[in-house]
């Protein structure tokens, strides 16, 4: 039976970190000390601390993966004041989620999800695992999803009445780019309606952009508690 799967977030890392942990924990059974120049040096308690410390923070990702991601998309859904009517953008929309639960917010509108269905952010990063996920969860009729690139779309200006991003914009990897995105998002978003981005670094580039641009910024919050690495969230209203 086909169930429905939102993936696992960066799972290179998560697996990165875990074999860390195992490679320095049987460093420290086979080599709990180092010599050198007649000198020994006690390597068990580093050993032992980078490795629990590689290993709790593989099982805190995998946790929001399994758990916390939807505590936060519900955060970020709860922000807005739903009509039903509206056009929604989900950019890095993965398997979904924030796509999916937007469209169960609409009655007549419609939720858009993007993405360049980069494998190393998500496993099994790719539409037709969201499109699984869009019928299964009962939503196909009210989403969209495209190949687009949130650095330049093709959507019209002041197009959207809600912009959606979780865990994204930092995955573009020069300052240069991440701005051109904040600035896309503020073309494609229609008057005094609002983006709302979550992620866990560049946050005050985000902020700078958005106000450069006119946009009323404001500081949701940051959630240590149940998002790893802990998450911030702003919003931004288009003026």
């Amino acid at each position: 039976m086909t169930k429905i799967d939102y993936g696992v977030d960066a799972p290179k890392v998560i697996r990165n970190l875990c074999l860390i942990a195992v490679i320095l924990f049987g460093s420290s059974v086979v080599f709990p000390v180092f010599r050198i120049g007649g000198i020994t040096i006690n390597v068990l308690s580093f050993d032992l601390c980078c490795g629990s410390t590689c290993l709790l923070f593989g099982l805190l990702m995998l946790m929001y993966a399994k758990i916390g991601k939807f505590k936060h998309c519900d955060r970020m859904l709860k922000l807005i004041n739903w009509t039903g009517n509206e056009t929604v953008l989900d950019i890095g929309t993965g398997r979904g989620l924030l796509m999916i639960g937007a469209a169960k917010k609409l009655s007549s509108g419609k939720s858009v999800g993007i993405d360049i269905w980069n494998k190393e952010d998500l496993s099994n990063n790719s539409a037709v695992k969201t499109m699984l996920n869009a019928e299964l969860e009962g939503v196909k009729d009210r989403i969209e999803i495209k190949d687009e690139n949130i650095l330049h779309t093709n959507f019209e200006d002041n197009f959207f009445d809600v912009v959606l991003t979780n865990l994204c914009l930092h995955n573009i990897y020069n300052k240069e780019g991440r701005m051109q995105a904040c600035k896309e998002i503020h073309r494609i978003l229609k008057p005094q309606v609002i983006a709302i981005i979550s992620d866990f670094k560049h946050i005050n580039e985000y902020k700078k952009e958005f106000l450069n641009s006119g946009m009323t910024v404001a500081k949701i919050g940051t959630f240590y508690f149940d998002t790893f690495p802990p998450l911030t969230i702003i919003k931004a209203v288009k003026n």
